[in-house]
């Protein structure tokens, strides 16, 4: 009977080494299902990941181009009130170099005032204000010259020219400032 027990229990031991094998393949194939599930999960959280990095990315990127675009509104808004703030400045003081240019032409400049005129003159130089150059002769441009009048002329070729400069015309940079006043000619 013993070695009869021993069968048994190599049958025991067989069934349960058989059972226990089984066991290992549900054991496996629920370790298998659960890491599918976790790389599943792994994999789904990695493709949110992606898509939140790519939204923060693509905002990012609308920040940085909205900040250039500021940054380059605020430098012209700059530089337009810089023109702005020139033009109204030199506007107020050309009558004063109107009148300081007319006196010294008519001989009636009293002494010293020459300096001033020219520290003045020097101080538009500055602030790249120049005169608008115009002679007669030039042709008429209504974007630099302002018409005070119209002389006759029988030569075709004068015909919409300058014809006389009344009063000096100044610009910053291509800015007028204040046109040239001219008289025009025309052919009859």
């Amino acid at each position: 009977m013993k070695g009869h027990a021993h069968e048994e229990n190599d049958d025991v031991v067989i069934e349960s080494d058989a059972s226990a094998g089984a066991g290992d393949d549900i054991d496996l194939i629920e370790e298998e299902a659960h890491a599918e599930g976790k790389l599943a999960k792994v994999k789904k959280e990695l493709a949110q990941c992606r898509t939140e990095r790519q939204e923060y990315l693509d905002g990012w990127q609308r920040a940085k181009a909205d900040y250039v675009n500021a940054l380059k509104r605020f430098e012209e808004e700059k530089a337009a009130l810089k023109s702005r703030s020139t033009a109204e400045v030199v506007g107020a003081l050309l009558p004063v170099l109107d009148s300081l240019e007319r006196a010294k032409v008519a001989g009636e400049l009293p002494q010293g005032f020459g300096a001033i005129a020219k520290q003045l003159a020097g101080a538009f130089a500055a602030l790249g204000v120049s005169e608008i150059s115009t002679e007669p002769g030039d042709v008429f441009d209504p974007m630099r010259h302002e018409a005070m009048g119209q002389d006759e002329t029988d030569d075709a070729e004068l015909d919409d020219t300058v014809s006389a400069v009344l009063e000096k015309g100044w610009q910053v940079g291509d800015a007028v400032l204040r046109p040239v006043k001219v008289r025009v000619a025309r052919h009859a």
